[in-house]
């Protein structure tokens, strides 16, 4: 499956719009690494707890919005886009979202 932030694809022609495709992940650290992240608040830098977080949920998020994708017989989705929101406290939801189209 091509994903692209563009809206279009360089050397192909999109010659049908399916529709928006989307897919999230809502996640949480257990409580260990909120305690090693807050720690490491106090000398600064990077915190790759929570950067490793991130990188997975968007991954999740990416292949869910591919697999939408896929059931609607896309060969790509373009206009790719993630959000990410606070749904409570130490918890985010991350979206994936973007148009598949048809060559």
């Amino acid at each position: 499956m091509i994903t692209v932030t563009t809206m279009d694809i360089p050397g192909k022609k999109i010659t049908k719009t399916l529709g928006i495709v989307k897919g999230n992940t809502v996640r949480t650290r257990w409580i260990g690494s909120n305690i090693v992240a807050g720690l490491r608040t106090l000398i600064g830098g990077e915190i790759p707890e929570y950067s490793d977080l991130l990188i997975h949920a968007r991954e999740q998020a990416q292949e869910r919005m591919e697999a939408e994708a896929k059931k609607m017989g896309a060969d790509a989705v373009v206009n790719v886009r993630f959000t990410i929101s606070e749904v409570l406290a130490s918890v985010i939801e991350i979206l994936a979202y973007g148009t598949a189209v048809k060559f």
